[in-house]
């Protein structure tokens, strides 16, 4: 690691939690579009590191540094990324679809994330359990979208496929079974982990939730 500010390296630095689909997905960005990135791995059972908590007044994760920029918003910062490395796109330019694919964006964040932070860390089991089932009946409800174009509502692949992918990769961690009826969201789980840069977008606590990639 570099003994220059945060602020002052050349290359930007992404505050990580190695177990959190937000900061995942944010990893998985960097490596599809070949950024230069280096991931700082937070422990958050030892508390915020003191570099964070000056960068980012809610000491949040993921928080992205490029130089005097700081971002900690995940939405803001996948979209940032993509625009300041436009090659390959994977937001689309025409407003409609730019518009419905933030609002996935933002439903995966905020309802699903959510759900997988409700299994991985409450000590209810009631409320784990129905976490469990919501997400599920989620996932199948949408089957007619994933049977109808490649990738989510779309024929390439964006960044909604993004953050969806870090969600297919846990579905076996967090105790969640697709009925045989869900084979397009099978099919196209397979797709989208098979991509050659999802294993090195993996933490090794990524790795952990599965035994083999």
């Amino acid at each position: 690691m570099s003994d220059l500010p945060i602020t002052q390296r050349s290359v930007m630095t992404l505050f990580s939690d190695s177990k959190s689909p937000s900061s995942h997905r944010v990893r998985l960005m960097a490596q599809e579009k070949d950024i230069p990135l280096e991931i700082i791995e937070v422990d958050t059972s030892e508390g915020m590191p003191e570099d964070l908590l000056e960068l980012n007044p809610y000491g949040t994760l993921p928080t992205l540094v490029d130089r005097d920029l700081v971002l900690y918003d995940p939405q803001v910062i996948v979209e940032y990324l993509d625009e300041r490395f436009p090659h390959p796109p994977l937001l689309s330019v025409d407003p409609i679809s730019k518009a419905r694919s933030r609002q996935m964006l933002r439903q995966i964040e905020q309802e699903w994330y959510a759900l997988v932070d409700i299994i991985t860390q409450s000590d209810d089991e009631k409320a784990i359990k129905t976490a469990r089932r919501d997400l599920q009946e989620r996932l199948i409800q949408m089957i007619p979208v994933f049977e109808h174009q490649p990738y989510f509502m779309n024929e390439e692949y964006s960044l909604v496929d993004v953050s969806l992918a870090v969600l297919m990769w846990r579905l076996p961690y967090l105790g969640i079974e697709l009925p045989k009826s869900a084979k397009a969201v099978k099919d196209y789980s397979d797709k989208v982990l098979a991509r050659a840069v999802f294993a090195d977008s993996l933490s090794d606590d990524e790795l952990d939730m599965r035994e083999v990639i």
